[in-house]
């Protein structure tokens, strides 16, 4: 081969190398998204992706992490078990996502987490908030656990309904109605045991189905039995009928439940007689501080809409990719457990809408939201308000 030819295969060589550079450099961070996009927990479940998409949006404008844009990989799993289980597996072997954010139903977490445990990938649950969640792989059994949280667990709720209604309010007989999915029980078991530790054992204890729209027999007897107020565990649209069905039984005592009587399609569906409802919340559509103020006129201007279908998914949506993103870049890596290591031992401080998020997670604590974080608030005039 003489000197041009070579010349020639050297030049040819190099620009494939660069080309392939180029590529390699342009490779995106594969990011799953999972929650119900559909069906009643679709306010909970697109508010969380908007806010999500919200924050990838911001981080790429910025020149994406370690030099790549995000990707982000939705599924709607429908809030059902099944179908959780496949989207999981199809997010983890067919997309090959370095981590996931969502899971907004505490019973889909608990069924299709542990595909992403065997991964060793990271899965940030931002909405699914039963106590049980975070704490399915510990010690020492596992050695590492990849399930992290960004939402208040129920734990954590349980006390704040009890301490509303039993500390502040002095009443001593309390109704629960919840609902018969995961969610609904693990939530009563939390409030039963809440209410235990202070010597209250509730007059009635009553179970609902998804969709049913007449809670008339345990309305009638949580009424019965004297309860001066109902504690609740379930989703907006039953959380409604509870409301309305109050009203038709002209019985007004407070209702006092998990964060999810925040959702929009308990306010809508319940309209003046969801006023009143209070629930622990991370976060109220409030701009109340410039972080929260410059994300509530993104949100609104991005998505068209003036109230969010449910502010608490969307933020702490939007949080959780800001803490991944800061993870991945510490790291400088998406290898899973280099990522999972840096989220354990996040060195930067990370300002969400939620918090400002300092050293939120370690080895064996993987609970962003702390007791004591969040606050209580009050359904009035069709939205949430931080109750007085």
């Amino acid at each position: 081969m003489n000197f041009k030819m070579k010349s020639m295969a050297l030049t040819i060589a190099t620009a494939l190398l660069s080309l392939s550079a180029a590529g390699f450099a342009a490779e995106t961070i594969k990011i799953g998204v999972s929650g119900p996009f559909t069906g009643g927990s679709a306010p909970m479940g697109v508010s969380m992706r908007d806010g999500v998409k919200l924050a990838v949006s911001e981080i790429n404008a910025k020149g994406g992490v370690l030099g790549r844009q995000l990707q982000l990989i939705e599924r709607d799993e429908e809030a059902k078990n099944e179908r959780g289980v496949q989207v999981t597996q199809e997010l983890i072997n067919k997309e090959n996502v370095v981590a996931t954010v969502g899971y907004i139903n505490t019973g889909v977490a608990l069924a299709s987490q542990r595909f992403y445990q065997e991964a060793k990938i990271p899965v940030i649950n931002n909405v699914a908030t039963g106590s049980i969640v975070t704490k399915q792989f510990l010690p020492p059994e596992h050695k590492d656990n990849y399930i992290f949280r960004t939402s208040a667990n129920d734990t954590i709720q349980s006390a704040m309904i009890v301490d509303e209604a039993i500390n502040k309010r002095k009443f001593t007989k309390v109704a629960i109605l919840a609902d018969s999915t995961n969610y609904g029980q693990l939530g009563r078991e939390d409030l039963e045991k809440t209410l235990g530790a202070k010597g209250i054992k509730p007059v009635a204890v009553e179970k609902y189905n998804l969709k049913d729209v007449d809670m008339t027999p345990q309305l009638l007897k949580a009424k019965q039995a004297g309860a001066q107020a109902v504690l609740t565990y379930g989703i907006g649209p039953e959380l409604a009928q509870i409301a309305n069905g109050m009203e038709k039984l002209n019985w007004k005592v407070p209702m006092i439940g998990s964060w999810t009587l925040s959702m929009g399609n308990f306010i809508d569906n319940a309209g003046k007689n969801g006023d009143g409802a209070l629930m622990p919340q991370t976060f109220i559509q409030d701009g109340n501080t410039p972080k929260r103020k410059a994300f509530i006129e993104a949100y609104q201007k991005t998505y068209k809409v003036d109230r969010m279908p449910s502010p608490v998914s969307a933020a702490q949506g939007y949080d959780s990719v800001y803490l991944l993103a800061a993870a991945i870049k510490q790291a400088g890596s998406t290898d899973g457990p280099k990522i999972r290591e840096a989220l354990e031992n996040l060195h930067e401080k990370v300002e969400g809408v939620v918090t400002t998020y300092n050293k939120p997670f370690s080895h064996d604590d993987h609970e962003a939201i702390k007791p004591g974080m969040a606050v209580m608030g009050e359904a009035k005039g069709g939205r949430v308000v931080l109750a007085k």
